[in-house]
């Protein structure tokens, strides 16, 4: 799919946002390159339903992905058309704001840093703190 400016398709991005599962990841990863086993911890959903929610963030353009062995690894990626950058930025900022996405921000914190980590992390990778990708100058 095109990313470019000209064809970035808003309504998709608008539809990517409108759900609260999607914006509890957004948050969790805001900075972050995270593990798909961290969603499904803190957020308490099944695997297939965060990666179908992850699929269709990255499908609007405002996710990537990696994998690095058996471990799929998200963090978000700034559009490049800068009203779709602008947008996500604002989302953003707003949710740090709000209360329940804050709690899961502590949740990852504690999951990830704790010496007594949970169960079904054994041997996942830390979240690494990133720099979303700006791409409104590319």
């Amino acid at each position: 799919m095109d990313r470019s400016p000209k064809n970035y398709d808003l309504a998709l991005m608008f539809a990517a946002l409108s759900d609260r599962t999607r914006l509890r990841l957004l948050n969790l990863m805001d900075g972050r390159e995270v593990c798909v086993c961290y969603f499904v911890e803190i957020l308490g959903q099944s695997q297939p339903k965060i990666s179908r929610h992850l699929a269709y963030l990255r499908r609007a353009g405002v996710v990537a992905a990696r994998r690095e062995g058996k471990w799929m690894h998200y963090k978000i990626v700034v559009p490049r058309h800068a009203g779709a950058a602008k947008i996500l930025r604002e989302t953003l900022s707003v949710l740090r704001e709000e209360k329940a996405m804050q709690t899961d921000r502590v949740r990852l914190g504690k999951a990830c840093c704790d010496s007594q980590r949970i169960a079904a992390l054994e041997g996942a990778p830390l979240p690494l703190v990133v720099d979303a990708v700006d791409c409104s100058s590319c």
